[in-house]
Parts: C-alpha cells; structure tokens; sequence
C-alpha cells in the first residue's frame, strides 16, 4: 500500500503533520510498514502534497515514540524490534495492565462489560473464521477500553504505546490460532472480575494474562 492510498483513508485531523503522522503510524501498526523498512520521506511529500517540514515534524514524533530510527547516512528506517526489548515490554505490561485492570474494577459498569464483551465476541468470530489479521486492533481495542476506564489518561497512553511495541514484534513472530484462543480466555477472566467490581482478581487476572503471554511470545534463554 502507498503513502497515497494512507492518506485517502485517513480521517481528518488538526494539522498535515498530524496527517502524516496518523498514517505512518497506522501504518506501522498494521505492518504495512514493517520493521526495517525504509521511510522515503521525498515520497511522502509528494504522495501527501505537503512540504518536507509536516513530514519531519511527523518523523520526529515516531523517533520519539521509538517507532522510526533516524540516522545521517542511512536516513529513516521502521524501528527493530528484539527479544530483550520485548522482555523489558511484558515486564512493564505486566505492572501497568494489573493497576489498569484493578482501577477499572473499581468503577466498572455495564456499559464497560458490554464494550468489552462485545469485542471479545468479534475476536471469537475472526479465530473462528480464520480472519487472523483482524485479531491483533481487536486485542488492542479490548485493551485500550480497559485502560480508559481506568480514569488515568497517562496509563491509557502507557498502555497504547506498548501495545504498539507488541504489535510491531508479532510481525515478525505472529501468535499462533492456540495462543489466540487463550488471550481470548485469560480476557473472560478479567471480564469476570470486572463483572464482580472484584478489584484484587481483576488485577491478578491481567497480570496472570500478560505473564502467560510473556511466557510464551518471550521465553527466556
């Protein structure tokens, strides 16, 4: 997909970087640009009809989040992603997504059951139809719900930012139709919890889930 077909797809947004920046990042998640990939930023300027000083504004955002590597004599390649980062990810996950869960257990309604319900019955659907690819933004969804309702924007952002990261690595080590059923289960438990304004078992539950995760995406040497 070109830089072009991004741009026609995108919704609108403050600013051309802000433009820029949204499609590359979309993206990135996406795997349309996959890790190593080389960003040409000519071609973006042309292909979005801006000058270089929105796509620079927008490369440097991503550099930021880590996303983009910025070199002189190499220019701007997509970001790898290794198994010692990714360690160091879980590890973070682990804490953030235990406070988010027991946070939102705390104030959990039906709305929020519901929303949550509801994108689990479209991840079963896509396990079950093969839809694989649909998986991953419906696993980020279930997530990035959960950590609004925490009521801390700051977790919401540190939420998105490493599910991100997880995105990119599961380019390169997808997550077999097994372990999908299981993220499936382990978000049942938390759900549970929810249901339960059972803030400890919520907590448990997520860190159960991220660690079960951890354990099988980055087993130690």
């Amino acid at each position: 997909m070109t830089a072009k077909s991004w741009a026609g797809r995108l919704p609108e947004v403050k600013s051309k970087a802000d433009l820029v920046y949204e499609s590359l990042r979309s993206a990135i998640a996406e795997g349309e640009l996959r890790p190593g990939a080389k960003v040409n930023m000519d071609e973006l300027s042309r292909d979005f009809g801006v000058s270089k000083i929105p796509i620079r504004e927008a490369v440097k955002r991503l550099e930021s989040e880590g996303l983009v590597v910025s070199k002189v004599h190499s220019g701007v390649t997509v970001s790898e992603v290794d198994l010692t980062e990714m360690r160091g990810v879980f590890l973070a996950r682990e804490a953030i997504e235990g406070l988010v869960a027991g946070l939102a257990a705390a104030s959990a309604d039906a709305a929020l059951i519901a929303e949550l319900e509801k994108t689990q019955k479209a991840m079963r659907k896509a396990l079950d139809s093969g839809a694989m690819d649909r998986l991953p933004s419906l696993n980020s969804a279930f997530h990035h719900s959960l950590a609004t309702a925490s009521g801390y924007r700051i977790l919401a952002d540190l939420t998105e930012q490493l599910l991100m990261t997880v995105r990119r690595y599961r380019l390169v080590s997808p997550v077999d139709a097994t372990n999908w059923r299981s993220v499936i289960e382990e978000h049942d438990a938390i759900i549970e919890a929810l249901r339960d304004g059972d803030s400890a078992a919520a907590t448990e539950a997520a860190r159960a889930h991220t660690a079960a995760q951890a354990r099988h995406e980055v087993p130690e040497d």
